[in-house]
């Protein structure tokens, strides 16, 4: 088994390469002076069977371009098989038409991976599952729920908890969670005016005196996020915190959330954060490593990996 990372998340890299054991595979990944990609594997993968670990977190088609050209680096070295182990798959929020002449470019980005060659692609928290049906190769795709219940456990009295879905869209997510920590669920009802903007109309559900967890995939701007936090506390909520799996956090969403309502922002290291983040107040980062790394060990294995969340 070959571990290779790109430059989208190393530290990520390095710690699933610390759970597994496994030293990461020598490999350059560098540019040329006008920012060509260009990549050497420096070990022999003649019959390996290789996983490439990369986020296509921003500057997105950079780490999707890095991506791309490992891959099919690695097909051409002779390996025996390629996983793409992306944790954050970037892209994602673009799965339907939303309206006339726009693509669908999830759809896309699935397409290039396995005509670059890749033979499986695992990945964390997809934002819509049926992406999953957007592969021609089988697709592994995990959950951080598990990860977030142990730390919701280990930082909050769960008798006296809520968990809450952003919007109506998170519900099966957030019954989920909720199902898991045998907590009530609630639903923040909201109107979205445009792209990057939220309006909170309602609370669906009691949370007076109730901490409440909303839970999420992504957090991009961080503007449902505060708004939802907003409402909540309006409503009687005795605090608010959010889990959310992938850290998009752009613009000036590090400034919003440390000024907001949010007690607590909690999100894994599917994307590095950013220095902005790591010195943020109240964003916390909790690792993902030990999830992936044994999906890793035990697609290598030919094991269940779905029996991880049983």
């Amino acid at each position: 088994m070959k571990l290779i990372s790109g430059n989208s998340n190393r530290p990520l890299a390095e710690s699933i390469c610390q759970y597994l054991s496994v030293p990461l595979a020598k490999a350059s990944v560098r540019r040329f002076a006008d920012m060509e990609i260009f990549v050497e594997i420096q070990e022999n993968v003649r019959g390996q069977d290789t996983f490439v670990i990369q986020s296509t977190s921003f500057p997105a088609n950079d780490h999707l371009m890095e991506l791309l050209i490992i891959v099919d680096a690695l097909k051409r070295a002779s390996a025996r098989r390629v996983t793409a182990v992306i944790p954050y798959f970037g892209y994602a929020r673009q799965d339907r038409k939303a309206s006339p002449r726009t693509p669908i470019s999830a759809k896309l980005v699935a397409n290039l991976i396995t005509r670059a060659g890749a033979d499986r692609v695992l990945t964390v928290d997809l934002h819509a599952g049926q992406i999953q049906g957007f592969f021609d190769i089988p697709t592994d795709n995990l959950f951080a729920g598990p990860v977030m219940v142990r730390d919701i456990r280990d930082h909050y009295d769960v008798s006296n908890t809520v968990v809450v879905s952003p919007d109506v869209g998170g519900v099966v997510r957030a019954r989920a969670l909720a199902k898991r920590l045998g907590t009530p669920l609630a639903i923040v009802d909201k109107r979205r005016e445009r792209a990057g903007e939220s309006e909170v109309m309602n609370v669906i559900g009691m949370v007076e005196g109730k901490s409440c967890i909303l839970i999420d995939d992504i957090v991009d701007s961080g503007g449902t996020l505060c708004n939802a936090a907003e409402a909540l506390i309006a409503q009687g909520a005795q605090d608010v915190a959010a889990y959310i799996t992938h850290g998009v956090l752009s613009g000036g969403a590090v400034a919003r959330i440390t000024s907001s309502k949010l007690k607590a922002l909690v999100i894994t290291d599917s994307i590095q954060p950013t220095e902005a983040v790591r010195h943020a107040r109240n964003i916390r980062v909790i690792s993902i490593a030990t999830l992936i790394g044994e999906a890793i060990g035990r697609t290598a294995r030919e094991e269940s990996v779905s029996s991880l969340f049983d």
